[in-house]
């Protein structure tokens, strides 16, 4: 006799959480009974958020951060921001680490990723096109890229400068060190080539 198994849609619902980045088999399987358990109160209203991810949220054309469907980009529209100036990432969530640091007010592009040849991951899957020629048609005079300082983004970072080596915009790298209130001895060595690499004069 078979062993008994949840019904179908259950099964359906783990399958798909478990393919969301972080959740594990187990996890995904406490979370859909809970959500079962929570009954309509809980699921209804997730299942309609998820419903309007895909209706009403969109991709900026211009920098790649996410807008509502048929309304302008606040980041790209915006009056207060210094054009002359943008800063590319990995990912739209990276914008809004920026945004809330208060230290950037300039532009920005999101390439969706970073190159990674071991998954496949080429110029192609990014919008690295997109920026070549954003910065063509624009006024920028400086890119920052604002990428990991990982072997994926530190070869993201060189094919971007190779890309606007021609471009007559300044290209500049975010500087790598120490964290703010970091010691010594909690540090990497790669962190500290970075930091003695990048140390400034102080007067």
């Amino acid at each position: 006799m078979a062993n008994a198994d949840y019904p179908g849609p259950i099964l359906k619902l783990i399958t798909l959480l478990r393919g969301l980045p972080g959740l594990g088999p187990r996890s995904a399987e406490r979370m859909a009974l809970w959500l079962m358990e929570q009954g309509p109160s809980r699921s209804g209203p997730l299942a309609q958020a998820l419903g309007a991810l895909a209706h009403e949220v969109a991709a900026c054309d211009e920098c790649g951060f996410f807008i509502e469907r048929a309304q302008a980009c606040e980041l790209c529209d915006g009056t207060r921001r210094d054009r002359s100036l943008i800063c590319v990432v990995e990912r739209a969530a990276d914008v809004l680490r920026l945004e809330r640091s208060g230290a950037y007010k300039g532009l920005y592009h999101v390439l969706g990723g970073k190159l990674s040849p071991l998954d496949n991951v080429t110029p192609e899957d990014l919008r690295i096109e997109a920026l070549r020629v954003r910065v063509a048609q624009g006024a920028a005079r400086e890119v920052i890229l604002a990428v990991g300082s990982d072997v994926e983004g530190e070869a993201t970072a060189g094919y971007l400068a190779d890309v606007l080596s021609g471009s007559g915009v300044a290209v500049s790298r975010l500087a790598q060190g120490l964290p703010a209130g970091g010691a010594l001895d909690h540090v990497d060595e790669l962190t500290l080539y970075q930091a003695m690499n990048g140390r400034r004069p102080l007067r």
